[in-house]
């Protein structure tokens, strides 16, 4: 897929065991290896902290990169060639395929969530080798984006392990989940992608795995195959994020396309993961309803009864932001004229304390309402979790 043109410790409770439960291997002659992966991300730089170099992830992720020319970095957050250089708005894809960022997280901490998941846990990685247009996560780094990939994977899984363990038995039922406690370990990557790279999800699909009381969940917009080789057990839930193809072709750059995420659902229900459905973002531009109807009407057509009885939404409205706005007009400046509407967008501030555009508050509720209709129509069987 090449880039668009235009474009705390209760360890006894439960009686678990102490020790981690070792990732699935990934197979010989792995998807990551083959040429599709490395048209996704084909890196010839790495910046790296020394003590992410240093770490096992860290020498694992770089033999598998060898002769690739490594930048000692004093953090992993601001790197001025990278992050400050405006100059890079030009090369926004090719660095995403060419560069990767190693770094140590720090300050390791869980926070309450209660729309998508219980939590969000402190994730794997920063950033992505895709481009979709809208993606918050740029919008604090500046004028680049690559994926920073935390090293420091055995501290994370322990944290998560420690909350899960501390928070016992989920008691009542909610919109996450009515049994299990649900750990966004996404928030800011996409776990399918960082799998090409390293083994920070396989670890993280593992450590689920031994977990009974919660499930590890991500959305993701990528069909990485070597996925289907972790046996997750039902611990792990994969949200396959859709949106019409004409909106994916202009805004979802890099990404696998809308009808392969989609026939991925049955494969990875069938390796034991949980599949639902991110209805995301949903943008507002002439002819939006009619091609919504057309792509429930493909879900209800192509998938699986068995796909259909577990799966559930998410529906998402579009979210925008000035910054992102200005960077988008230096490399894809065709995607604005959907996501850019002033007349339908107003500033709010969104829960992480950023500044943001979404619509109107009359045109959301609108919207939501008639997705939902034409979920009834359409799709009866999708059950919405959630919807922003």
């Amino acid at each position: 897929m090449g880039p668009d043109p235009g474009e705390p410790e209760q360890q006894a409770l439960f009686g678990w065991a102490d020790t981690d439960t070792p990732a699935a291997p990934v197979p010989h002659g792995a998807f990551r290896d083959s040429p599709r992966a490395r048209r996704m991300l084909d890196v010839r730089e790495v910046y790296a902290e020394p003590a992410a170099l240093d770490s096992p992830r860290g020498q694992q992720i770089m033999a598998r990169l060898p002769g690739v020319r490594v930048t000692e970095v004093a953090g992993h957050w601001r790197i001025p060639s990278l992050h400050g250089n405006d100059g890079n708005i030009a090369r926004w894809v090719r660095i995403k395929t060419e560069t990767l960022v190693l770094g140590v997280k720090q300050g390791l901490v869980t926070r309450p969530n209660g729309r998508s998941a219980d939590w969000i846990a402190p994730g794997p990685s920063n950033g992505c080798a895709m481009a979709c247009a809208y993606c918050y996560v740029p919008r604090r780094k500046g004028y680049a984006n690559p994926i920073t990939l935390f090293t420091n994977i055995e501290a994370i899984v322990a944290h998560i392990r420690r909350h899960v363990r501390a928070q016992g038995p989920k008691t009542t039922p909610n919109q996450c989940d009515p049994e299990a406690w649900v750990y966004d370990i996404g928030e800011n990557g996409d776990c399918s992608v960082d799998a090409l790279v390293c083994d920070n999800t396989a670890d993280l699909v593992a450590a689920f795995r031994g977990l009974p009381t919660a499930k590890a969940s991500f959305a993701t917009k990528f069909v990485n195959p070597d996925l289907l080789a972790l046996d997750p057990r039902g611990r792990t839930r994969v949200r396959f994020s859709v949106m019409p193809a004409a909106d994916a072709r202009l805004l979802d750059i890099r990404t696998s396309p809308v009808p392969e995420r989609i026939a991925a659902a049955a494969d990875f229900l069938d390796a034991g993961y949980e599949v639902h459905f991110n209805l995301s973002p949903v943008v507002l531009r002439p002819g939006w309803q009619r091609d919504w109807t057309d792509l429930l009407i493909h879900l209800d057509d192509v998938l699986p009864a068995r796909v259909k009885e577990q799966a559930a939404a998410e529906i998402i409205m579009l979210t925008h932001n000035q910054a992102l706005h200005e960077v988008n007009l230096g490399w894809h400046p065709r995607a604005e004229d959907v996501l850019w509407q002033p007349d339908a967008q107003e500033t709010k501030r969104s829960q992480n304390g950023a500044l943001n555009v979404r619509y109107a508050l009359e045109v959301k509720q609108r919207s939501l309402t008639r997705i939902k209709e034409l979920l009834t129509a359409h799709a009866p069987w999708l059950r919405v979790r959630y919807a922003f």
